[in-house]
């Protein structure tokens, strides 16, 4: 394959993923002109990587793919909670994580350090993660929003409808094997559900044919620790999914 037709399938993995530009110094446009392959393929794509017929046939680093859907978010100010942030929480964790955890929105602690996770409920959530024999950086850990709601109130619905694009992208990039819902707003929101988690929980459901396990969000837990073995029950399960 010539390295325009390279450029071409580069092109439709960035517009399948949402990317309204591909990121190339006109170095590398005016080799692409001529036909020197070597330099012209970007850095992110390998020609001899097979992925699924449904994104593209050439395997792009996520990590670079997660930078460059972080830059077009910037600065956000999409929606209004733009005005009572201190940093955007973006997600992070192993791109090529067989696990995403994906929760509903950054706290405080988690505004501060710009961070998923990494409060009180992220103590515990760690602990889960390494109960299940893994480590936090195994993991991918982001949430249906990237700024944090006042007083932690929930997020509205015009915020997620704005924001949640985003998680889903993130998503379609790291592709894991199973999506582990914590708390009620993310799994209602992956899964476009109205049902209480208490319903959700336990079940295996799928997102775009990724199994989904929702279950109690870390800081639900806290206030009810009685009910942990059921969320440690929902791991055993997503642990049996991922072998």
């Amino acid at each position: 394959m010539n390295a325009i037709q390279v450029l071409r399938k580069t092109i439709e993995f960035y517009r399948e993923l949402g990317f309204e530009y591909l990121p190339l110094k006109s170095s590398a446009l005016r080799n692409l002109a001529i036909g020197q392959t070597s330099e012209s393929i970007p850095a992110s794509v390998n020609p001899h990587q097979q992925v699924s017929e449904d994104t593209c046939s050439y395997q792009l680093n996520k990590e670079a793919v997660l930078d460059d859907l972080r830059n077009e978010i910037g600065d956000c100010r999409r929606c209004k909670l733009y005005k009572g942030r201190k940093n955007i929480v973006f997600g992070e964790g192993d791109p090529e994580a067989d696990i995403m955890f994906i929760g509903e929105g950054p706290g405080r602690d988690e505004d501060l350090q710009a961070r998923p996770f990494v409060g009180d409920a992220g103590k515990l959530l760690n602990n889960l993660i390494l109960k299940l024999g893994l480590r936090r950086q195994d993991v991918y850990i982001a949430n249906i929003v990237k700024c944090r709601p006042p007083n932690n109130r929930n997020p509205e619905e015009d915020e997620i409808s704005i924001c949640s694009p985003f998680v889903e992208r993130q998503i379609a990039v790291i592709d894991p094997k199973v999506i582990v819902c914590l708390g009620k707003i993310s799994a209602q929101v992956i899964l476009r559900s109205k049902n209480a988690i208490s319903k959700l929980r336990g079940n295996f459901f799928s997102y775009k044919h990724i199994p989904v396990m929702p279950t109690f969000h870390p800081a639900y837990l806290l206030r009810n620790p009685k009910d942990k073995w059921l969320t440690w029950e929902d791991m055993q399960k997503v642990l049996e999914k991922i072998k």
